[in-house]
């Protein structure tokens, strides 16, 4: 098998299959195959994505109990792909599907291990592009990515690196913290960027929030050191006022008030002390989500319609 295209599939029943269509006729030639992966959608993907593998011998679909999140269902898909490559790929078009031979070519001339595509013009919603430019901004400093590169949902990954992805058992999967955890050997490659057709984005604020805290807290101990070094600032800082305080004092040139200290003791204290407490509590319950045996998603139907029940 050369090529596997995942596709994370979410309330999509109007431009998968219009997508499918695409895939088959511009991969003609080659040895490829198709997983779909249904993350609990409330329309009728799911009954789409069944008449598609029944209709194409190359299709692989996986329907997931519920909505586990586009990371989960890539992972579920990376654990099913059999390709020395492996493509994932949007489900609304936005990218074009012609695009990926662009992105095997990229990978073979320049042996890349990853291949992530750049737009000229990115056609999603301002909000969109609001909150991807500043999780690559997070992520530059959190996870080593280099500074100019734009981490695409729309990428190609080689089997060697697959292989390392998919050892991942926790419940919070972040592809591409995963994908700088194996290789820096990664390149990039401009396509098109196609205008959404139908639906709309399912990018939301909750969705922002909970990948900013899972890059944050979950891929890297930036976080944790850049709090350590603040508290020894503001310890430092403390002392020195203090000294400062203490010498104006006894020298009778500066009058202090009792209540002023106070209460600029407890409101910076305490605040210190909430801040930690946060950062610690967020690294103590991915800890415990980690060990407590949740995992990454569920598999409520299988390849060729058999229902089976699998926990990875």
């Amino acid at each position: 098998m050369h090529l596997s295209v995942i596709i994370p599939v979410y309330n999509s029943e109007r431009t998968i299959a219009p997508l499918m269509e695409r895939l088959q006729a511009c991969l003609v030639g080659h040895l490829f195959e198709i997983v779909l992966v249904n993350d609990g959608s409330s329309d009728r993907s799911e009954m789409v994505c069944q008449r598609l593998e029944d209709q194409y011998d190359n299709v692989i679909f996986i329907s997931l109990r519920r909505n586990f999140g586009e990371f989960n269902a890539v992972l579920c898909g990376l654990n099913h792909a059999r390709g020395q490559y492996t493509v994932i790929i949007d489900d609304d078009s936005q990218n074009p599907p012609e695009a990926i031979l662009t992105l095997i070519e990229t990978a073979e001339t320049g042996q890349y291990d990853v291949v992530y595509s750049r737009y000229a013009q990115k056609q999603h919603h301002w909000f969109r592009n609001l909150g991807s430019w500043f999780v690559n901004m997070l992520t530059t400093y959190s996870i080593g990515k280099p500074r100019g590169l734009y981490l695409s949902s729309f990428k190609l990954i080689r089997r060697e690196v697959v292989n390392e992805i998919i050892r991942y058992r926790g419940p919070y999967p972040y592809i591409d913290g995963l994908i700088f955890r194996v290789t820096q050997n990664v390149g990039s490659v401009e396509v098109p960027h196609n205008t959404r057709v139908e639906g709309r984005s399912n990018y939301t604020v909750c969705k922002l929030i909970s990948l900013f805290l899972n890059v944050f807290i979950g891929y890297s101990l930036w976080p944790i050191r850049v709090f350590t070094v603040l508290g020894a600032a503001l310890f430092g800082l403390g002392l020195l006022s203090g000294l400062l305080l203490l010498i104006g004092w006894l020298s009778h040139v500066i009058v202090v008030p009792g209540w002023g200290i106070v209460i600029w003791v407890l409101i910076t204290g305490s605040g210190v002390q909430l801040l930690f407490l946060g950062v610690l509590g967020e690294y103590l319950g991915k800890l415990f989500m980690a060990h407590s045996g949740l995992p990454p998603y569920v598999i409520k139907k299988g390849r060729n319609s058999k229902m089976e029940e699998e926990t990875s």
